[in-house]
């Protein structure tokens, strides 16, 4: 179905607002000195994070001021934002350390979901040019070019990203496993989008903000995206997160589910 015209105008504003976001952070990631602090969790944010955070919160909840807002960089007030149907979920930089190191593993990550799913999405990776997006129902694309995945159900081969205590449990299975300790979570959904992962796992809580955009490019190039167990996401719940993640062709991520039931 295509796209209404409501969903059009907020596509514009969320895919300008993360093209200027990003070349903001292409500015910042120039700066000597770069001003970081450690975050009561251990997680790292620096100023670019702040202000890109400050720049999609004018951009976004300036023009939709009706909308709800979650942001990892802005303290969540669930019962406000659980109050609205529409919510922008935004992840300012994901790959921090990236980042304020200098590598161009970091991405800028945004997403509007209504009624608990995502509807559009956008993931910018400044440094590589790179500008993926997605609107519902109407496919995702890598600068303007169509995604689609290709979708065998063997695991054998397969090249899966994911973090060590799920790839140590499917490697008996034969797959390639690519830990991804340089791409943050959003990358590696969009890599899986754009055919240059097989596919990506991860156990444990995973936030909102590191998953929605992701999804959205995943389920629009014709891929399946869910919890560790099998279950779909919903979004704007009481408590920001997932409990992990399986991202893959949709044959190749019901083979992954049925394999992770068995560690």
């Amino acid at each position: 179905m295509p796209a209404s015209d409501a969903l059009k105008d907020d596509a514009t504003l969320l895919f300008d607002a993360v093209r200027e976001a990003g070349e903001l952070g292409r500015s910042l990631s120039r700066r000597s000195g770069l001003q970081c602090w450690t975050k009561p969790d251990g997680s790292q944010v620096t100023e670019g994070d702040l202000a890109i955070n400050d720049l999609l919160a004018q951009r976004l909840n300036s023009a939709r001021p009706s909308y709800g807002w979650l942001s990892e960089e802005t303290p969540d007030l669930p019962q406000g934002r659980m109050a609205q149907e529409k919510l922008w979920i935004i992840d300012p930089i994901d790959g921090t350390r990236a980042f304020i190191e200098g590598r161009q593993e970091w991405c800028v990550a945004a997403a509007l979901a209504i009624g608990g799913r995502p509807v559009l999405a956008a993931v910018y990776r400044p440094l590589r040019n790179e500008f993926y997006a997605a609107t519902v129902g109407e496919g995702a694309s890598l600068n303007g070019e169509p995604l689609r995945m290709n979708d065998p159900a063997r695991l054998e081969g397969a090249v899966i990203a994911g973090n060590r205590k799920a790839l140590s449990g499917l490697a008996r299975l034969g797959i390639t496993g690519d830990a991804s300790g340089q791409l943050p979570l959003q990358l590696r959904l969009a890599y899986v989008a754009a055919g240059r992962l097989d596919g990506a796992v991860s156990i444990g809580k995973r936030h909102d903000w590191d998953l929605a955009a992701g999804e959205l490019l995943v389920i629009e190039a014709g891929g399946a995206v869910s919890s560790s167990f099998g279950e779909g996401y919903i979004y704007n719940r009481p408590e920001p997160w997932q409990q992990g993640l399986v991202a893959a062709g949709a044959k190749r991520h019901a083979a992954l589910i049925e394999a992770l039931r068995t560690l």
